[in-house]
This record gives structure tokens, sequence and C-alpha cells, in this order.
């Protein structure tokens, strides 16, 4: 006998609470305000504005402020106060509206910024002063950052406290009952304008007439504001205690240093633009000269069909002689037809360059371009010089191959959001976070506008691209060094080879580590790789069955040198562009920046083609792959370390070697 079912007392109670949820919205829409709508929408305005006031003057966040980690608070006079506790205060007067301020009360640097052991005094100060400066470099992301931050403190609290008042407001009813309401509101409408008065000065006490009075309208004397910030985001800011005389002393060092942050990169981004500019006048010049030789070869074509034609007319035999007589010569530029004819002479193109692809008989189609950076590590002077170099290539997105931070602390935040912010309106930004990077800035880097990738396929721009976080990432403590990963490299790379094949559409694998996508490249399952972490360029190179790219340092890192200031080393950035006919990419574009502020605009060159070891298919009108032997197609072992000897194109001979700690 079969145990009693409970089918049926479930639907029962479904049908219940459906009848009830039916009940309830029958009864609100027939719900009528006993003393009509005014006095209730009234009410209901006054107890918005209650909350508003509330949520907003004492909205409160815990942020960073260059190294520290800060607390903000929302104050009504006026004023933006950083607070340094003994040393003083620094003031500057608030651009919000209704005399609403902030206070941010500095707090200790935290832990897990420090470096591993006992770091030397000098070296802490050093790196205090680059994240200073850092900040000031791009303090519109970190002043964003605490904005929202406080706007959605505010409206959690304006929520909160609009919820306290209704509940209040219900239980009142509820205990007084409808007998003993009446009579209260019978005795108090006698004294309503007294009583509506009182309450007007209660809450206009409680809020506006408390706070101090704007620093404009203050009686007593200003204070001087402070002569070192002149010229600076923080010009007009007046400093109060031990505070002056050390911003007095020593703050000078902070103004020089971020004037020539500023200086340099400004310049820079102007010598990218000019570096742009002559490289396309360049390929106009180029275009207007093969125009002009194809113009004189047709010319001559012409000629030789006219000079032709008279002579068959009266029957004459053309020699062998009179032939090559009236075939243009190879000085005019392009044979009579002007049709690409291959010539069976010339030799074959050297293992890993690009073979053309037969034109299209359709209308040409825009590539698909890609600016790709890697390894910017805070450097936030070069937001600027990504995003304009983003508008002049006109990119359909930028790909950010990880380590966008240094150590991916909670003070790094304004890192992410500056470069989030430096991308064009409408251009995609895609990230495959690196061992600098953590969960916590990756987070707010997705909700700057970053696309992070998480292991599965994403179509950006048209191009299907697979990635993941670094799975070799590790967090950096006063205690040593932790792995943040559940998964080895190895078991990453199975497991993205894995995803690569099953959805067999995979463009490129943006991963960080190189090594990790080895894997994915040996199966053919992934045509195209672009990695960083080394901080030197590799390849484009035939790796498996795919080609692999390493981004070097968009940032210039440099082995024991900071990332935050002037250019130490060469800053990189790379545009790809996409044929999204063929799927493939077919160039590659270099930019290099060097530390003297110039700016390098390579020429575009073919994306290798895959050379295929005892394989050569022949395809009408298609390229020819030649069989390779393997040891001409160099890869990286497991680790990701070239064998000896192997300098592939584009290393720079001065960079850190390509081990996995350098990233």
């Amino acid at each position: 006998m079969t145990g009693p079912t409970t089918h049926a007392p479930t639907s029962r109670r479904h049908v219940r609470i459906l009848r009830g949820a039916a009940r309830t919205a029958r009864a609100a829409r027939r719900w009528r305000p006993q003393r009509g709508w005014r006095p209730f929408v009234g009410v209901v305005l006054a107890g918005v504005l209650v909350a508003l006031l509330f949520g907003v003057t004492t909205a409160s966040v815990e942020a960073a402020l260059g190294p520290h980690v800060t607390r903000y608070d929302v104050t009504t006079d006026a004023t933006v106060t950083v607070d340094f506790g003994p040393l003083g205060t620094l003031q500057v007067d608030s651009p919000l509206p209704a005399t609403l301020g902030v206070r941010a009360t500095v707090k200790e640097i935290p832990a897990d910024v420090t470096e591993l052991g006992q770091a030397r005094t000098l070296e802490a100060l050093s790196e205090d002063l680059s994240a200073y400066v850092a900040f000031f470099s791009g303090p519109a992301a970190a002043v964003q950052d605490v904005a929202f931050a406080l706007v959605r403190d505010a409206a959690l609290r304006s929520v909160g406290a609009f919820a306290a008042l209704l509940a209040g407001w219900l239980l009142l009813r509820r205990l007084l009952g409808p007998d003993r309401r009446h009579e209260l509101v019978d005795r108090l409408a006698v004294h309503a304008r007294p009583l509506c008065a009182a309450g007007l000065a209660v809450v206009l006490g409680g809020t506006v007439l408390t706070s101090s009075v704007a620093p404009g309208d203050r009686p007593q004397a200003r204070q001087a504001a402070t002569a070192v910030f002149e010229g600076t985001p923080l010009a007009g800011a007046r400093v109060t205690g031990r505070l002056g005389g050390v911003i007095d002393t020593y703050g000078t060092y902070a103004v020089d240093a971020w004037r020539q942050n500023e200086d340099f990169y400004r310049g820079a981004q102007d010598a990218l633009v000019v570096a742009w500019q002559d490289w396309e006048n360049d390929v106009a010049h180029r275009a207007t000269l093969r125009a002009q030789q194809d113009a004189v070869a047709r010319a001559a074509a012409e000629r030789a069909a006219a000079a032709q034609g008279p002579r068959e007319a009266e029957g004459g035999d053309v020699t062998v002689d009179d032939e090559v007589a009236e075939e243009p010569s190879a000085a005019d530029g392009a044979d009579a037809s002007g049709a690409d004819v291959p010539d069976a002479q010339a030799p074959a193109a050297p293992p890993g360059t690009a073979t053309p692809s037969p034109s299209p008989r359709g209308e040409p189609v825009d590539p698909v371009v890609l600016v790709v950076v890697s390894d910017l590590h805070c450097n936030v002077g070069m937001a600027p010089l990504i995003g304009r170099l983003a508008e002049l290539a006109d990119a359909d997105a930028v790909l950010d191959a990880g380590d966008t931070t240094m150590n991916g602390t909670s003070v790094e935040q304004y890192c992410v959001t500056s470069f989030a912010r430096a991308v064009p309106s409408g251009v995609a930004l895609v990230t495959s976070p690196g061992n600098h990077d953590s969960r916590e800035t990756t987070a707010n880097y997705a909700r700057a506008g970053a696309t992070v990738l998480d292991g599965s396929v994403v179509e950006v721009a048209g191009v299907r691209i697979l990635g993941d976080s670094d799975a070799s990432a590790t967090r950096v403590g006063a205690g040593g060094t932790a792995s943040a990963g559940a998964e080895t490299p190895a078991e990453a790379g199975r497991r993205l080879a894995d995803v690569a094949c099953d959805d067999g559409d995979v463009d490129l694998l943006l991963i960080h580590t190189p090594a990790v996508g080895e894997q994915a490249l040996d199966t053919g399952c992934v045509p195209a790789q672009v990695s960083g972490h080394y901080h030197r360029r590799l390849g484009p190179e035939q790796v498996g069955l795919g080609v692999r790219y390493v981004s070097s340092s968009t940032a210039g890192a440099t082995l024991n040198q900071p990332t935050v200031g002037p250019l130490r080393g060469v800053a990189e950035m790379t545009v790809l562009r996409f044929d999204p006919v063929q799927r493939r990419v077919v160039e590659h574009q270099l930019v290099r920046v060097a530390p003297d502020g110039s700016v390098t605009v390579d020429t575009p060159r073919p994306w290798p083609r895959l050379q295929v070891p005892g394989f050569a298919p022949d395809v009408e009108g298609g390229p020819t792959v030649e069989p390779t032997a393997d040891d001409d197609v160099p890869a990286g072992d497991a680790a990701g370390i070239l064998p000896d000897g192997i300098l592939p194109d584009g290393i720079l001979p001065d960079g850190p070697g390509p081990d996995a700690d350098e990233g």
C-alpha cells in the first residue's frame, strides 16, 4: 500500500494563495483615502522628503585616497575636507549643491599593499608617492567611484528611512484604533497651524540650520589658500594644523612629480596624434603613387593595343620580338591587363609569413579593429593615450590582456575606472584579468563598463572571444603570497581548450599567461591567441595549430622600476585588424611610446598563415600551404619558456625574461 500523497493539499494551498492575492489586489483598487487624495499625497511627499534628507546627509562609504583606506561622509558645510588626523586638514570649496560637502577621513595604508618581508622606509615612501601621483593623475575616476558609492549608500538609507516611517505610521494606527485616532484628530485640528509651524521649525533646525554656513558666507576671515597647489586640481585648497608646514616643506616635491607626469603624457599624446597622421599621410602618398603607376601601365597597354590593331588589319604577322617590345616594362609598375597574375618563378614566402588571399568578388568589407593593451599596472597616465589610439584607429574594441592593477587591492579601484573611462563611447572594452588583478578590482572593472571574460565565449564587434581570469593569480600580503585560484594553469588550459572545441567557432583566445593557451592552440580549436604577462613582445608566431601574439607592457614596465609616473621603458600598444569574412586576423600594427615621449607607428604587418606539417592543400585560387618540418614551428615548453636560442621578431633586448613572476 502506497503512502499518502501531498499533491492535493499543495494544490489547495496554491489556490488559496492566489485567491488571497486577488482579493488584496481588488481591495487595493477600491481603496480610497478617507480624507481625500491631497492630504494623503502630502503626507507621502513629506515622508519621502524626510527620508531623502536623512539618507543624503548621513551617507557614508569607505573607499581609497591614494594608497590609503579613507572614510567619506556627506556633510552640509559646502566644503570638501580631507582629514589627516593629528596633522590637520585640507579643505577645498565643494562643487555640490545646497551647501552639501564631503569629509574624507584618511586612515592607514592597508596591510595587503605592503611588500613581502620588511620594507625599507624610503622604498615605502617612494611607493606611497607613486600612488599619490597616480591618484592625482586621474582624480576624476576616483571622484566618480566615491560619488557613485555615496549616491548608492544615500539611496539605500533613504529607502530604509521611508520604510521605517511607513512601518511606524501603520503600527501607530493599529495601536491607537479608529476611535482614538478620530479623537486625537479632532483635538489637534484646533491647533493645526501652530503644530505645522513647529514641525517645520524642527525639520529646518535638524537639517539646514544645524549645518555650517557656506565658506563664502562665514564672517570670520578665510584662511589663505596654499600656494603650493597653484595650477593643480587642488588650487585654492586651504590647509590647517601641522599639515600646512608639512605641505609647505615637502608638497613641492609631490606637485613637481605630478606636473612632470602630466607634461610627459600630454606631450606623448600629442606625439601619438602626429605620428599616426604621418603614417596615414604616407599611406595616402603610396596609394597616389600606385594609382599613377597603374594609369601609366594602362596607357602603355592601350598604346600597344592601338599599334597592334593596324598590323593585324594589314595581315602582318606578329613576331615574338614584337610581342616582347609591345609589353610594358617592369619599370611601368604593372602588366598590361592589370590583373593579379602570380609569378611562377617568385620565391615562396618563408614560414610564418602571410600569404595574400584572393580578392573577394563582392564589395570590400571593413575589418574589425582591435586595440590590444596589457600589463598596465595602474599607470593611469597611459589611459588618455589608449583612448586616443582607439579614436585614431577607429577601433571597435579594446582588448586588455590583464594585470591592469599592481596588487589588486581595494585602493586601486580608481585604476580600472580610469582605464574604462578612457575608452571612447561606443567602443567595447574586454579584459582577461591577470595574476596581479583580484576579484574586487575585476568587479570594479565590470561596473565601470568592461566585459570581463569568465571562461565562456562572448561576441564583441562580431569577433567571438574566449578567455578567463589568470589561474596563477596570487595575493600579496604581509605574511607572504597565496594562490587565489581554484585550479592550476594546466587545468585552466585544458578547460579552455575543451570550451573552444565544444563551441567550434572561437576566433580569438584572450588570456593573460601565454602558456595557458597552448593546449587550445595545439588542438586547432583556437586560430589566434593574444596574451601578456612577460613584459616582452613575442611573435606573432605559430604555436601548434594556431598563432600566438604576446604583447609587451603598455605601462613601459621594467624590472625593479615603478610603473607610475613618466615611462621608464617602452610602452607598446598593438592594433589588430580582423577580417569578418575570412574569420581571421589579417594584420597587426605596433605603436610604441618611448621614455623620451616620442611615438612610433609601425607599418601594418601581415598576420602569419598557418603552416601545417606535411599538409599542402591544393585550393584553386587560394593560398598554398607549404609542408614544413616540425622543427620549423617554434613553440614554448609547458612552462611557457621559449627554447634557448630562439629570439622571435620584436623582442626588446633589454627587457626582463619571460618568467612567470615578471608579470
